[in-house]
């Protein structure tokens, strides 16, 4: 009842989100305080079952300052991005409101406010954990403010990609035309229902942090890469409508050839910056050699990589594939210590391979060049989490966790 609502003086909310997986890339950007892209992009949502943020915000009169935990640590909440959401999404609870006598009970817009944010993977994985981490901030803020409508442009303002995980299944980021950033927002090609035999197998190389973040790097190519110009005005546009046609026609040769032409030109944009930018290792050049190998053998693409500002590989493929396909890697791949953390994610089978297979496609193993092999799948946008001994705050405001 709303009397319950007035004594209690905390208003708290919970809500999860996706990482997603570019597969035509976004590298660059025309605005660097908006945040708008030199091109579009799209994207494939993963299930949270797997990968996922959970946020929680709180507010209340009682709170002295704003105050922000990651992973349990406190964390500085003056960082530009996170203040710049803040910002828009009481922009949009201010414009919302209009003075309407209906939101009088509508929580208070100066009260300050406190958010938990914690993933269930590892943060250093190189795993986009920044694009699910501002499209939770941003949906468990705008469910705590009450604001509704064009909300991946707010996420935008946190992280470029993070507007790509405000939707599930298949995301395309609209590069926009307008100088104020309006018009450049994410929308669904095609819900995670669309293609269920579509799966993901992401390779954690080991490896240490990369050396370039993405936020400079892409300044880099921007001012120095010609390729990086050619790509946003001539060949992204194309492909673009290329691979919207092989989502929505659920063909895989044309999606997975599309996807590593894609992968493989980012990457030569990042060679042509000066002075050269190599997110890729001699781990991810191996999986790159063996995947090619691997649709050689059966004559045509079975499995496709893609791999964003790091080394780790994400391998897109069809259900009937995986199994084989993990027993490839394990082979050229040998788990050093973790053999029973080697496969995270939903299951896998096991596959024997036929003596001509091991010949033409495993190669001389790499013992320990892989940490574990995640499976996943496309999955759906942000959630609410309903159910309140779920969240991340209890009801002082502080991390329950600590």
């Amino acid at each position: 009842s709303s009397a319950m609502a007035e004594e209690r003086p905390l208003a708290v909310v919970t809500c999860t989100a996706p990482v997603n997986i570019a597969v035509i890339k976004y590298w660059g950007k025309r605005d660097n305080d908006l945040i708008l892209p030199i091109n579009s992009s799209l994207s494939v949502t993963l299930h949270q079952d797997q990968l996922k943020t959970t946020t929680t915000a709180a507010a209340s009169r009682d709170f002295a300052e704003d105050r922000l935990w990651l992973n349990g640590e406190e964390a500085d909440v003056g960082h530009p991005r996170l203040q710049a959401c803040l910002r828009e999404v009481r922009r949009l609870a201010r414009k919302r409101r209009g003075g309407s006598a209906e939101d009088a009970a509508a929580l208070s817009l100066s009260y300050k406010i406190h958010i938990a944010t914690e993933n269930n993977f590892p943060t250093a994985a190189g795993l986009a954990s920044s694009a699910a981490g501002y499209a939770c901030l941003v949906s468990a803020l705008a469910r705590l403010y009450g604001v509704e409508g064009e909300l991946s442009e707010v996420a935008r303002r946190g992280s470029g990609s993070a507007c790509r995980s405000m939707m599930g299944g298949f995301v395309q980021w609209q590069r926009g035309e307008r100088p104020d950033g309006r018009d450049s927002i994410a929308h669904q090609v095609a819900p995670e229902t669309h293609w269920p035999e579509l799966r993901v197998l992401i390779l954690v190389v080991s490896g240490e942090k990369k050396q370039v973040g993405s936020t400079a790097g892409m300044q880099t190519s921007v001012d120095t890469s010609p390729l990086l110009k050619h790509r946003a005005e001539v060949v992204v546009p194309e492909r673009l409508a290329l691979m919207t046609q092989h989502i929505r026609e659920r063909d895989f040769e044309g999606f997975g050839k599309l996807a590593m032409q894609d992968s493989n030109q980012f990457h030569a944009t990042c060679l042509d910056t000066f002075p050269p930018i190599f997110y890729l290792n001699d781990i991810s050049r191996h999986i790159i050699a063996l995947a090619h190998r691997f649709n050689a053998h059966h004559g045509h693409t079975k499995v496709a990589y893609t791999f964003d500002a790091g080394p780790n590989a994400v391998i897109f493929t069809l259900a009937d594939t995986v199994d084989e396909f993990v027993e490839v890697v394990r082979r050229s791949f040998p788990p050093a210590v973790n053999g029973d953390q080697f496969m995270r994610g939903l299951p896998v089978g096991s596959a024997s391979l036929p003596e001509e297979m091991l010949t033409a496609v495993v190669m001389e193993p790499v013992p320990g060049a892989i940490q574990y092999i995640l499976h996943t799948k496309p999955g759906p946008g942000p959630q609410l989490v309903d159910d309140p001994s779920q969240h991340l705050l209890g009801t002082d405001g502080l991390p329950r966790c600590c």
